[in-house]
This record gives structure tokens, sequence and C-alpha cells, in this order.
């Protein structure tokens, strides 16, 4: 069995532009690409999982997020960094969805077409339904960062246990791999 580190997109990976759709607004923050190289290196496959209300609002299109998407998969791409897949939920809150986080589907269909044992996997993102997508699939641990709205959102944090608060996703790619050890 596989190990991943599942990625929530803004706010998490790159700066949260609101309705980012732009490829040219894409901006990492510090050190991340560098620790997801770290986290690819030591075998973890490297999901990103992301919500894109703004395709279900009609503010852009899936074509605007794939253009997006590979832009930063050539950015990270130069330090040969690769993920394994994207996933994407386009509809708006309101809108049916088997996708959007906090459902842990997305995480299922990683696990059933990967191979991945999510026990031993985590997820990072910057939102409280970032942190309940990564329980509701019984990862090992979920991780908010203070990056984006995580600030905010970790003074709305009730959850205990299997959840860490870091101030990056360096930072929590750092702890995960101390875990290891």
């Amino acid at each position: 069995m596989k190990r991943a580190i599942f990625l929530d997109r803004d706010g998490t990976l790159i700066h949260d532009a609101d309705y980012l759709h732009k490829a040219e607004d894409v901006r990492f923050f510090p050190g991340v690409i560098i620790a997801l190289k770290k986290a690819q290196n030591t075998g973890f496959l490297l999901i990103m999982v992301t919500n894109q209300s703004g395709v279900g609002r009609g503010y852009f299109s899936m074509n605007d997020v794939e253009k997006v998407h590979g832009h930063i998969a050539s950015e990270c791409g130069v330090e040969g960094v690769k993920f394994t897949a994207i996933y994407v939920a386009p509809e708006a809150p309101d809108q049916p969805s088997l996708g959007r986080k906090p459902s842990p589907y997305f995480l299922f269909q990683a696990r059933d077409q990967f191979g991945i044992d999510l026990s031993e996997s985590f997820m990072i993102g910057d939102k409280l339904i970032d942190i309940e997508c990564g329980i509701n699939a019984g990862v090992k641990a979920s991780y908010l960062v203070r990056t984006g709205y995580g600030a905010v959102q970790e003074k709305k944090m009730t959850q205990q246990g299997r959840v860490q608060v870091e101030d990056d996703l360096p930072a929590a790619i750092e702890h995960i791999l101390g875990t290891l050890s």
C-alpha cells in the first residue's frame, strides 16, 4: 500500500485570490515546492483536492481551472515535483456534489485508484472543511495551516486528536516527515 499527502490548493499551496482562475495570478507560498519535493522523495504521493465553486457560480470555467492547474504542475515540475492526481469539485456550496469537501469522496477515489493506505496518509489545508475531509476519510492526521484562512479557522476549531496546526505547508510536511523516524 502507498501513502499520500492530500493537499488543498488555495490558501495552502498558493495564495488565496478570490476565485483565482488565471495562471498569471498564481503565487506559491514560500518553501512550498521544496517541501513537496521532500515529501515526494520520502515516498508520498501528492494529491491535490480542491473545491472550485467559482465554476458552479458561473464566474469561470473548468478550462480556466485546468489552465491554473497546468501552471501549478509546470512550476512544481521544474523541481521534479509531480502530482499523482488533482481532484476538483466544481459545484457551488448549494449544489449537489459527491466530492465537495468535507466529503471524503475524492480521498476514497484516490485510495481505490492508486492503492493508498489512508491510515498512513495525511491531509493538509487551511479550512476546517479540509480537516473534516481528512477525518471523514480516516487519514492518520489532518493539518490545518495558518496560511490562507487557517489562522481564522483555527479559532473555530473544535476537533481534537488527529488534528495538528502548523504555520504553513512546509512546517506541516516537516512535522509529517519527523513522525516517520
